[in-house]
């Protein structure tokens, strides 16, 4: 049924809660799996009479890319001892666009990935990723709710 799953993660335990779900659909139907990052990141911003550091500015981000990408690898390395055939995909820009973007360029089946959902001020980012990319997307969507706890304080 399905062929190519994308799976979008920002590195956190919530947005990892979709990964059991993801590799049984993708061991049940013999789907590779392509997992994203979008780098959102800021834009490079200063004031009239501000001289911006260019270098450390572009250092950080291409570190901060380094680090999803293998955090990104360290899953599909995990999988493919699994015989799940996995690719990893950074894209940049907005999280929406990146996700949709990702999804016709992969030619994903399906897209798969967790609400963080959260309240308040946290549901304002989170929520609006998970409800923006339901809305838009053209193809099938695993949208699943997690909830993490954190550890408590001993």
């Amino acid at each position: 049924m399905y062929k190519k799953i994308l799976v979008p993660l920002d590195g956190s335990l919530r947005a990892e809660a979709i990964l059991p779900h993801v590799e049984s659909l993708a061991l049940r139907f013999n789907a590779e799996v392509a997992l994203l990052y979008v780098d959102a990141g800021s834009d490079l911003m200063f004031e009239r009479d501000e001289v911006p550091d260019v270098d450390s500015f572009l250092d950080t981000r291409r570190r901060l890319i380094k680090k999803h990408h293998l955090y990104l690898q360290a899953i599909a390395d995990k999988w493919q001892s699994t015989g799940i055939a996995a690719e990893v995909r950074i894209a940049r820009g907005a999280v929406v666009a990146g996700i949709i973007n990702a999804a016709k360029q992969t030619s994903a089946d399906l897209v798969a990935m967790a609400s963080h959902g959260e309240g308040g001020e946290e549901r304002t980012f989170y929520g609006s990723v998970a409800v923006s990319v339901l809305n838009r997307i053209d193809r099938p969507l695993l949208l699943i709710r997690s909830r993490y706890l954190k550890p408590s304080a001993s």
